[in-house]
């Protein structure tokens, strides 16, 4: 199957503060949301997983990412859903992050 076309999101969001990216994944299936980023621009803070569907046999649900962003600038943020058994993405999904300057005066 190929990949799917990607469709890039907008965020804004401040320099120095937090932003959350939530993702369905299922882990029945072997998913997993994968994060590209420059860790220079980015910090990865939490990663956690809600499950969502309440079938004991299907392990479905919400995957969130939490990310601090570090400089000010206009950058991208990429994931690839990948399989344990697959050498390419299976999907991937694209973010345009822009950070402005913090506003708070030191």
């Amino acid at each position: 199957m190929p990949l799917q076309q990607s469709i890039t999101k907008n965020i804004q969001t401040q320099e120095s503060e937090t932003f959350w990216i939530h993702l369905w994944e299922d882990r029945t299936r072997g998913e997993q949301w994968v994060p590209a980023y420059d860790s220079h621009v980015f910090a990865l803070v939490e990663d956690e997983f809600l499950r969502t569907v309440s079938n004991n046999a299907v392990d479905a649900g919400r995957r969130s990412f939490e990310f601090q962003a570090l400089k000010a600038g206009k950058y991208q943020l990429e994931f690839s859903k990948r399989m344990a058994w697959k050498f390419t993405a299976e999907d991937r999904r694209v973010f345009e992050i822009t950070v402005v300057p913090s506003s708070k005066k030191e």
